[in-house]
């Protein structure tokens, strides 16, 4: 579990360095998801894999969704189209690709040899905001402030 930790934190760092760095929106947005699932490997690891879920389902997914979403939505013709085509080359995915599957890896290879019992449990409502406003609380504010250095981010890089 600690190489998970770890790995997730580096591939967390990585991916968000590259989000703050890439000049495309779209690859910001990509680099933005894989830093989003990296946090929640790194919740997950550290014992809190209903925290991660919910990383991974509103964060990574909901609304980044959102975001590509909006980013399709603001298309402005002909030369964008081009210009998007030419973002699509294979050899710019190769970063996020990469990161993407080290933390699959890891998270697999974690999932097969600890014994990791992912079996359902009735939780109320009161546990876990007694968890997310407890000792979790600090891991929240950490992810949702992750969610609007994104959204900064987003809007900066989409001004242009």
């Amino acid at each position: 579990m600690t190489l998970l930790f770890y790995s997730a934190g580096a591939i967390a760092l990585i991916a968000t360095l590259s989000v703050i760095l890439s000049s495309n929106v779209v690859h910001a947005l990509v680099y933005l998801i894989i830093s989003l699932l990296s946090v929640a490997v790194i919740f997950f690891a550290l014992g809190a894999p209903f925290a991660a879920m919910l990383e991974a389902i509103v964060y990574a997914g909901a609304i980044m969704v959102l975001f590509l979403f909006v980013m399709m939505m603001l298309n402005l013709g002909q030369a964008t189209e081009d210009e998007e085509r030419a973002w699509m080359q294979p050899s710019l995915w190769i970063g996020p690709g990469l990161l993407s599957g080290i933390l699959l890896l890891l998270f697999v290879s974690t999932l097969l040899t600890h014994d990791v019992t992912l079996a359902p449990v009735e939780v109320s409502v009161r546990d876990i905001s007694l968890l997310l406003f407890g000792p979790w609380l600090l891991a929240v504010e950490l992810a949702s402030m992750l969610l609007l250095a994104g959204l900064i981010a987003a809007y900066h890089l989409a001004k242009k």
